[in-house]
């Protein structure tokens, strides 16, 4: 297991490196604090996964995460500041897997890894499902609704595979965590709550007002009758 950090703030490397070396010495840990660097590690020295900082010194992460999905399909987490949405949602539609926000729990983090590593290049669960108009393709990570053809991120497709396996009642944030992470941990809800209102802007027709994906507040998400044609 190798995974590379591309972070320039050394107090984090080593951080997470600590994490690494105390809950799972086996793995190798290489880093970057440069995003050019980071790019030519991932083509020489392939690892299994990505620890991506959004604010490097010489180049934007959004840019070192567009240059290694043309070429890769290795998963990566982006570590990200609390406050801007704005780049958790550009991050995950530029392909990252899951994302993290600082400051950040370290076991929390090596979770995520190792669940994005489980779930990674696994073929289970990958059957198309139907809910009325609505079809999940799993493994093209796309949703058709009507004649709408939506593509997915990886983790839009989990959410919307638990939402389907409920068939209209409630897919609670602790089984929603579970199927992302593999996991629950403090503030899983928030995290989720970003990815369920990118769903809603790519199916609603107002996601302001959803009618597909609906809320039972302090609990979970659900998919309303209307979806059944």
């Amino acid at each position: 297991m190798k995974v590379l950090i591309i972070e320039d703030d050394p107090e984090i490397v080593e951080s997470i490196s600590l994490a690494f070396r105390i809950r799972w010495p086996e793995a190798e840990v290489l880093s970057s604090r440069l995003g050019s660097k980071g790019i030519e590690l991932v083509k020489n020295q392939p690892p299994d996964a990505v620890i991506l900082d959004l604010g490097l010194p010489d180049m934007s992460g959004f840019e070192v995460l567009r240059q290694i999905r043309a070429s890769s399909a290795i998963p990566i987490i982006i570590l990200t500041i609390s406050s801007e949405e704005s780049n958790v949602v550009k991050g995950l539609e530029l392909g990252a897997d899951d994302y993290v926000t600082k400051p950040f729990r370290q076991l929390e983090l090596l979770a995520r890894v190792k669940s994005m590593l489980r779930h990674h290049g696994t073929s289970e669960d990958e059957s198309p499902m139907v809910y009325g108009a609505l079809r999940c393709n799993p493994a093209e990570r796309q949703v058709s609704l009507g004649q709408k053809e939506i593509s997915l991120t990886r983790a839009e497709s989990r959410i919307m595979q638990q939402l389907l396996r409920q068939q209209g009642h409630v897919a609670t944030h602790s089984s929603l965590a579970e199927a992302l992470w593999g996991t629950t941990y403090p503030g899983a809800a928030d995290n989720i709550k970003v990815h369920i209102r990118r769903l809603r802007e790519k199916l609603e027709e107002d996601p302001g007002e959803p009618q597909l994906i609906l809320t039972k507040p302090g609990v979970g998400y659900y998919l309303a009758k209307i979806g059944v044609g």
